[in-house]
């Protein structure tokens, strides 16, 4: 016998029983995201590695360690994207989008080659929103309540908001070289990831999560020190209308991105359920990236939620898998058996909503029984030859007590869609 292939390490296979959880997740953002006007973009798993280059910045982690990249039979250099900003950017470009203010969102796998632990994957899933044209913090305020209004219809709590913002580039620039000053008298202490930043990007330093690293950190000058007015005045004004909208949120001025391409705005929603990995959702203002992918200049925040994190709170919260079956049919005899089916299409016909699995395979009146039991459905529909000589299919339910009865179409179609609690 062959020996067995496995999936990736780090890639996973999602199962029937936990799809109906993620259907949750995908279905709430999309309804969430079309009330307020959002169109969904489509974009390719596999772009150019210069697009990812440029954007992302090549002196970080994703770009040095993290991306999938290799040559095709051309010989161009090509990722698995690693995040979802970049290509929605390089589409808006590429055909013409940025006319007029644009508000995307997309959903998606995304790859990056890290260490597989909990709610970090080699494969893992994004919902993204990405807002093009408009430079005002009320679509800062927008987006965040945006994500707080699906926490709530996902029923999702125990979450906290974070805000912070990073100037705009002239002001982080005259903090870049204070902060280099201050991490370099301590140079010896920091961790080997900490010092071999601290030059090429050392805000990244911020968010060390070396212990020793962090001690240093914790007695760095912040940058919220070194806003200007405008830069101040953004983020004074996004922090009333989360007050003003009861929205609770904390300034954290130790908050930046991973990516380079942030400025001014940054957040990120977090939970203390998963562990480690407690980032949900995070975003912010990146309004150099257009230019930077030889766009016009043009203003633009957006944030991602990851899926699989979402899913994971939910389990936590006990909220259900997959819904039950609404019904089983069985059917004994050929002509019943022949029947079946079309009892089957006439009660879906009837019944849009309703969930039911018909029998196929054949087999004795007790195993079929024993199949409906199994499915988990409510009720056991059965059509054997005395039910059709008589116009009528018997039900029996299978998970409450009740007398088995005969129903005709009508009223079959009636008791199968009256509501229960």
């Amino acid at each position: 016998m062959s020996k067995s292939i496995q999936a990736i390490r780090g890639m996973h296979d999602i199962l029937p029983e936990r799809i109906p959880l993620w259907q949750r997740v995908e279905d709430g953002a999309r309804q969430i995201l079309s009330a307020y006007g959002y169109s969904e973009i489509r974009t390719p798993l596999v772009e150019v590695t210069e697009l990812f280059k440029r954007s992302i910045g090549e002196v970080t982690d994703i770009v040095e360690k993290e991306m999938y990249s290799f040559e095709d039979r051309n010989g161009d250099s090509l990722s698995l994207r690693p995040e979802g900003t970049a290509s929605c950017v390089r589409a808006a470009i590429e055909h013409g989008l940025l006319m007029q203010p644009q508000r995307l969102w997309y959903r998606g796998p995304m790859f990056r080659y890290e260490r597989p632990q909990r709610g970090r994957y080699r494969q893992f899933h994004q919902i993204g929103v990405e807002v093009l044209g408009l430079a005002g913090p009320d679509i800062d305020l927008e987006i965040i309540l945006m994500t707080a209004r699906l926490w709530r219809v996902l029923g999702i709590g125990k979450v906290r908001l974070e805000l912070n913002s990073l100037g705009d580039p002239e002001e982080r620039l005259a903090y870049r070289q204070h902060l280099i000053d201050y991490l370099s008298a301590h140079a010896d202490s920091l961790d080997d990831d900490s010092r071999r930043r601290l030059h090429s990007n050392p805000l990244r330093v911020l968010d060390t999560k070396h212990p020793e690293s962090q001690a240093i950190v914790a007695g760095a000058p912040l940058l919220t020190e070194h806003l200007g007015e405008t830069s101040r005045a953004h983020l004074d004004a996004i922090c009333r209308g989360l007050e003003a909208a009861g929205i609770d949120y904390q300034i954290n001025p130790r908050l930046v991105r991973g990516l380079d391409y942030y400025n001014r705005t940054v957040f990120e929603w977090i939970t203390e359920e998963l562990g480690a990995q407690g980032t949900i959702c995070a975003g912010g203002r990146y309004d150099g990236l257009v230019e930077q992918l030889g766009g016009r200049a043009t203003p633009a925040v957006g944030f991602a939620l990851g899926v699989e994190r979402l899913v994971e709170l939910l389990e936590l919260a006990g909220h259900a898998s997959a819904p039950p079956l609404d019904a089983y049919l069985i059917a004994m005899g050929e002509q019943a058996q022949r029947e079946a089916p079309l009892l089957a299409e006439r009660l879906r016909d009837a019944l849009p909503a309703l969930r039911l699995q018909l029998h196929c395979g054949g087999g004795s009146f007790k195993s079929q029984f024993k199949r409906a039991d199994k499915s988990g459905a409510r009720h056991a529909l059965v059509l054997g030859e005395t039910e059709l000589e008589r116009g009528v299919v018997g039900v029996k339910a299978l998970r409450e007590e009740a007398a088995q009865q005969e129903l005709e179409f009508e009223a079959l179609v009636d008791y199968l869609g009256a509501p229960r609690g």
